[in-house]
C-alpha cells in the first residue's frame, strides 16, 4: 500500500501518517525532512532540488510507504505512484490552534524543535496556511486528476475506520 497524506500544516498529517504506519506496519516519511535542509543552522533553508528528488525517488520505489506534507508541486510522483492520496480538510482554525500550541511547546522543549521557528516565521506561516486552505488546496483538488485515488477527510481520527486497502 502507498499512500500520499496532503493538507495544510497543523492539519494532521503526521499525526495521521504515525497512526496508520503502526495500523497498518508502513513506513511514513515527513516531507519536509526532505524539503527543508535539517543540516543548516538556519530557519527555511531548503534542499537543492537534485538531492530532494533524490529522495523522494527512493521513498516511492518502495513497495509501501505513508508520505506526508503539504507540498503539492514537486511531489507529483508521488501522486502519480500513490494507491490512495488523503487530503485533509482540517478546519482552519484548528489548524491555527495546533500550529501555535506546537511553536509553544518547541520554545519551552516540551517538544522537539528540529526546524527552529522563530515568531516572525510563524506568523508567515499563518499567513501562508491561510491562502494555501482557502486557496491552494481547493483549486487542486477542483483539477486534479487523482480523483479517482483521493479521500477528503475533515475529521482526522475517521481516516482510521476508512478501508484503504
Amino acid at each position: 500500500m502507498r499512500i500520499h497524506i496532503i493538507g495544510g500544516s497543523g492539519s494532521g498529517k503526521s499525526y495521521i501518517a504515525a497512526l496508520l504506519s503502526d495500523k497498518l506496519g508502513i513506513p511514513h516519511y515527513d516531507l519536509d525532512d526532505i524539503f527543508w535542509d535539517q543540516q543548516s543552522s538556519e530557519y527555511g533553508v531548503k534542499t537543492p532540488e537534485n538531492e530532494r528528488d533524490r529522495q523522494l525517488t527512493e521513498i516511492i520505489g518502495l513497495d509501501s510507504w505513508i508520505a506526508e506534507g503539504v507540498y503539492r508541486s514537486w511531489v507529483g510522483p508521488s501522486f502519480a505512484a500513490a494507491d490512495k492520496i488523503v487530503v485533509l480538510m482540517t478546519p482552519l482554525s484548528v489548524q491555527e490552534e495546533r500550529i501555535w500550541k506546537r511553536y509553544e511547546e518547541r520554545i519551552v522543549n516540551i517538544a522537539p524543535n528540529k526546524k527552529r521557528e522563530t515568531l516572525e516565521g510563524i506568523h508567515n506561516l499563518l499567513a501562508w496556511n491561510k491562502d494555501y486552505n482557502l486557496t491552494k488546496l481547493p483549486n487542486l483538488v477542483d483539477h486534479w486528476d487523482y480523483k479517482d485515488k483521493m479521500i477528503l477527510v475533515s475529521d482526522n481520527i475517521d481516516l482510521l475506520e476508512l478501508q484503504l486497502m
